[in-house]
């Protein structure tokens, strides 16, 4: 069994900050995302899963989670090329998942703009001044820095369905990476049998081992071959979807500033008029 007094520099294995730390090599990540994902200004796609593990031991319920098992928490940060550029993991299940996510380094230098972020620029064709920012899903708080999907139901074709659309695309990055290392790890298909400390372990070192095997073309091709993808639809997937102990955080409704709306509306406009895909109709 893998134990914290067997691995060197215990604590600094239990991070993975692969982030950037100039404006430059922030919009290097940008770039990328743009030109394989056709968005602009992303400088990483944010998810996060519910690891089932046994109940532990003389905790009571904190790590009783919302769909009635135990768990830790993952937060993950995936840059376009589906390496790992951040990894939080060891939450209480109990802890509501945006409490988790504040508790995290990476959202503290987020709200203190302490991330060394790019500044805001026009897109090509709009005059607004769009800041950069991550993208995340339901779960996650809607800010200038954060930008989430339009809730509800909208009409086919409208900006909201084709701004959801290509938000959803781009971040496929971070649920394939998901996918990819419950495909390959396959202690992530089931309950851990484990304590929470022990399971963050493991979590931790399928981190590392995942942007590890990803560094060199040989090991990549071979950890991550071009046909795990769904690669003929315009929403490439992980085609082997086997993530049942992997669980996805509970969605929780939150009022945006009305800043972060402005900026996501005119991040739709720019979709729709500005940089359209040739299919994004047909999908959105």
């Amino acid at each position: 069994m893998l134990i914290h007094h067997q691995i060197p520099h215990y604590h600094l294995f239990l991070r993975l900050h692969s982030i950037p730390t100039t404006p430059e090599s922030w919009l290097d990540v940008a770039k990328h995302f743009e030109k394989t994902w056709n968005f602009p200004h992303c400088l990483g796609a944010l998810d996060g899963k519910h690891v089932v593990i046994q109940a532990p031991c003389n905790t009571g319920s904190e790590f009783f989670n919302y769909k009635s098992t135990f768990s830790v928490v993952l937060f993950a940060l995936v840059d376009a090329n589906y390496n790992f550029l951040y990894v939080n993991a060891g939450g209480q299940g109990r802890i509501s998942d945006g409490g988790i996510f504040k508790d995290c380094s990476l959202y503290k230098k987020l709200v203190k703009n302490q991330l060394n972020f790019p500044e805001p620029e026009t897109l090509k064709g709009m005059q607004r001044k769009i800041p950069y920012f991550f993208i995340g899903d339901e779960a996650f708080a809607f800010t200038d820095s954060l930008m989430k999907p339009f809730s509800g139901t909208h009409l086919k074709g409208s900006i909201q369905r084709i701004f959801n659309y290509r938000l959803s695309r781009a971040r496929r990055t971070v649920e394939n990476v998901f996918g990819i290392a419950s495909d390959v790890f396959r202690v992530l298909r089931k309950p851990m049998l484990l304590e929470p400390a022990k399971a963050e372990i493991i979590v931790m070192a399928i981190a590392h081992l995942h942007n590890f095997l990803r560094k060199s073309s040989t090991s990549s091709t071979l950890y991550m071959p071009h046909d795990m993808f769904d690669t003929k639809s315009p929403l490439p997937r992980a085609t082997n979807e086997t993530m049942s102990s992997l669980l996805p955080l509970k969605n929780i409704p939150r009022k945006p500033t009305d800043n972060a709306k402005i900026i996501r509306d005119e991040l739709a406009l720019y979709f729709q008029n500005e940089d359209p895909l040739v299919h994004q109709d047909n999908y959105a």
